[in-house]
This record gives structure tokens, C-alpha cells and sequence, in this order.
């Protein structure tokens, strides 16, 4: 059985990927895998997701700069989700500039943002959202 095998892929042929800081353990990001980015995550060593707007292979990184070097993989005990661990080049895995996806915190019934924008649209992409 390959290590491909043991996991849970949805209908799609998917399984979430939480990427979390290799160092000071924070989730930095959610994304979704498919067998041939698993595969290509696992040979260079860096994140490669699938989109699912884009319906392609997703190289963290090739647009912002901002790539995630691989430090290990864990599957969950149901098999259907997998931690990755990785170091966050630049500081930032956010597409909005900040260092993490989850930067907005429920205060008292209201999202709340808690952490700063690090970098602008403009600044990463050459654009504005």
C-alpha cells in the first residue's frame, strides 16, 4: 500500500492541508491537495497545493515570492486531513499581506482582526485587489 492509499480523498479527489509554522506551531493557512501535488510537495521539498477556483497545481509562492519550505507531513487518524509543517519564507502566507489566513478572532459576537498587514496587494503582487 502506498502512503497515497492510506489517505481519504474526498469526492474531487481532495484532502485539506493545514499549514502550520514548523517553529512556533501557529496555522498559518488552509489549503486543499490532490494526489499529484502531494506527490510534487514530497520531491521539492516546498508547498504545492491544487486550486480549486483555478482548477491547477499551485505552487506556494510562485506569484508573492512567499514559499513554504517542507519540514514534515502528519496525517490525521481518519486519514482525511494532513498538518504540514513549514517554514514561511518572507513572513507572510496570507494572500491579504499578513503573516497568517486566520488573523480575524471572535470578540464578543464581532471578527475582529488581530493581526497587521505586513505587506499591500500593491507590494506582493504589483496590484490592488
Amino acid at each position: 500500500m502506498s502512503l497515497l492509499d492510506e489517505i481519504l480523498w474526498n469526492e474531487q479527489g481532495l484532502v485539506p492541508a493545514i499549514a502550520q509554522d514548523w517553529q512556533n506551531g501557529r496555522v498559518l493557512m488552509m489549503a486543499w491537495m490532490n494526489a499529484e501535488s502531494l506527490t510534487l510537495r514530497l520531491q521539492e521539498c516546498r508547498a504545492v497545493y491544487f486550486s480549486r477556483s483555478r482548477q491547477k497545481l499551485w505552487r506556494k509562492g510562485e506569484d508573492s515570492g512567499h514559499v513554504q519550505k517542507l519540514h514534515g507531513i502528519w496525517i490525521d487518524c481518519d486519514g482525511d486531513a494532513l498538518l504540514l509543517r513549514v517554514e514561511q519564507i518572507g513572513g507572510i502566507a496570507c494572500h491579504t499581506g499578513r503573516v497568517s489566513c486566520f488573523y480575524r478572532h471572535l470578540n464578543q459576537g464581532s471578527w475582529v482582526s488581530i493581526d497587521p498587514i505586513l505587506k499591500t496587494n500593491e507590494q506582493i503582487y504589483g496590484h490592488s485587489d
